[in-house]
């Protein structure tokens, strides 16, 4: 069956913007390296599948018709995008174009996201990012539902999903205490930002621990309790919340003390001041580092998901996290 609107091939309107230009069907036909005849039933064809007239032919003149006139700058922005297209397609296959849906946790806000943001876009100019903070829990969920590429999380990963995901290691850093600074001066710290000198969580037993639930970030959470149990010591759970400005502003409010990563510092908030830990033995260090690393679905890795993974995993060799 003949098809009553057959598509109109991109050669047609080339000739069209050809002899538009010259306003001469010999002149024009010369440009292309063809002979007149064919590129006059060319136009002629053109003409006839748009219903319209675009030239005005005499036997001295050539002139564009009104309609003409108008589609012009439409068909040279089309050709335009055309031409387009294949350095688009070749910059979208090397990943240098496209967009990179990403998620992360709000530890990450305030050391590795910029960093590794930096590093992507310097290589990257022409990706388009999408940023999503959220919890670990619900970016794995994200992640195998195909709503987002990547995720900067926490770990452990949920066992089920272990062989549809891959991980890797980005940074590791020790977690500090979050204490007022009227909680600092009264065991003799001074009120200042931040101090190298230690604090024992012994001292800080009676101070309710403001903290994330354990069922939105069980790998914080975990590690942080493996602080107090390191020490010999049961924490009092006083507030829980699942944003670390929000458990930053807690503190600030004398609602507690929190063990954050030492990354937060970057996190200023009036009243609030950091400190490191003190825990006695290697068992007790290792159970003061929290891990953040990038997950993404192991089957499906984009040309720009692969640039994103070798930007990450430069920085964590660099880092020495693996």
């Amino acid at each position: 069956m003949e098809q009553r609107n057959p598509p109109i091939e991109l050669r047609l309107l080339r000739y069209f913007v050809t002899v538009a230009e010259e306003m001469h069907f010999g002149r024009a036909a010369a440009r292309l390296a063809m002979t007149q005849p064919p590129l006059s039933q060319a136009i002629r064809a053109l003409e006839d599948a748009l219903g319209v007239a675009l030239f005005v032919r005499t036997k001295r003149t050539v002139e564009l018709t009104p309609v003409g006139k108008d589609l012009l700058p439409e068909v040279r922005r089309l050709l335009a995008s055309a031409d387009a297209l294949r350095p688009l397609a070749q910059s979208l296959a090397r990943g240098e174009a496209g967009v990179l849906s990403l998620a992360f946790v709000s530890t990450a806000d305030y050391g590795l996201l910029p960093a590794l943001l930096r590093d992507f876009g310097a290589r990257y100019p022409g990706v388009r990012l999408q940023l999503t903070e959220a919890t670990s829990d619900v970016q794995i969920e994200e992640l195998v539902a195909g709503r987002i590429d990547a995720g900067l999380v926490i770990p452990p990963l949920p066992p089920r999903y272990a062989s549809a995901l891959s991980y890797v290691a980005v940074a590791r850093e020790p977690l500090v205490i979050a204490m007022s600074a009227d909680a600092a001066l009264e065991l003799g710290q001074g009120a200042q930002e931040w101090a190298d000198t230690p604090v024992d969580l012994h001292d800080l037993v009676a101070a309710p621990l403001v903290v994330f639930p354990r069922r939105l970030a069980p790998g914080l959470y975990d590690i942080i309790m493996g602080c107090y149990g390191a020490a010999g010591l049961t924490p009092r759970i006083g507030q829980e919340a699942i944003q670390m400005q929000t458990i930053v502003s807690l503190v600030s409010a004398g609602m507690g003390v929190a063990l954050v990563p030492q990354s937060l510092r970057h996190l200023r908030r009036t009243g609030v001041v950091y400190r490191p830990l003190r825990v006695a033995g290697e068992s007790g260090v290792s159970k003061m580092v929290v891990e953040t690393g990038l997950v993404w679905r192991a089957a499906e890795v984009s040309p720009v998901l692969a640039g994103f993974i070798e930007i990450v995993r430069s920085r964590a060799e660099s880092a020495g996290s693996v």
